[in-house]
């Protein structure tokens, strides 16, 4: 069974970090939530407070296939700050396993020098911040070993794209079939864009 780990810092966005968890547990992937901070109970960005699964000091990283970093603020500027956190970026980077970002969270992989030249999306503003790369417009985006999203809207997208490398695109069919998503795409064709 493929491992994911999300990260989770004061501030987070609470719909970017936990309809991922949701949709990679949905689809069989063993995903835990992680705090940085040192502290079980944390407090996200619109002030839901969540329990983290386990501290990151105490987590065997090592067992993970997937890395995954949410957005809202300060929550992203507090994953980019630590010191832990852009060492685990870049050994997950250099052994090519699955890195993932979304919203503000793309300012954690570009403190940590490893989307040079990339494709990569993000929230509308945070770009600037994230030096030489291929700034895209798209949902979702995947360079290699590294997929980024934009935001809040997009997190269920984020999460299939996630669950399609650690598993498969028929999981995801199925998956979005019973999560009712290929309903609304369906349903609401070219009306929602």
């Amino acid at each position: 069974m493929k491992k994911a780990i999300v990260l989770l810092a004061k501030g987070f966005e609470e719909v970017e970090a936990l309809a991922v968890v949701d949709v990679l547990r949905r689809g069989g992937v063993h995903c835990i939530t992680c705090s940085i901070n040192g502290e079980e109970e944390i407090l996200g960005s619109h002030s839901i407070h969540v329990k983290a699964n386990n501290l990151l000091e105490k987590t065997d990283i090592d067992k993970y296939d997937a890395l995954i970093i949410p957005g809202g603020m300060p929550g992203a500027a507090s994953l980019r700050d630590s010191k832990k956190v852009i060492e685990l970026v870049k050994k997950f980077n250099n052994e090519k396993k699955l890195l993932a970002a979304i919203c503000a969270g793309p300012i954690v992989l570009a403190k940590a020098d490893i989307i040079s030249g990339k494709r990569i999306t993000c929230y509308p503003g945070f770009e600037n911040e994230l030096g030489e790369i291929t700034y895209c417009e798209d949902i979702v985006v995947q360079d290699d070993n590294i997929i980024t999203s934009r935001g809040p809207a997009t997190a269920l997208y984020f999460g299939f794209k996630i669950l399609e490398n650690l598993a498969d695109k028929e999981t995801v069919e199925n998956l979005k079939e019973a999560m009712m998503v290929k309903f609304v795409e369906e349903k609401f064709q070219g009306e929602i864009s």
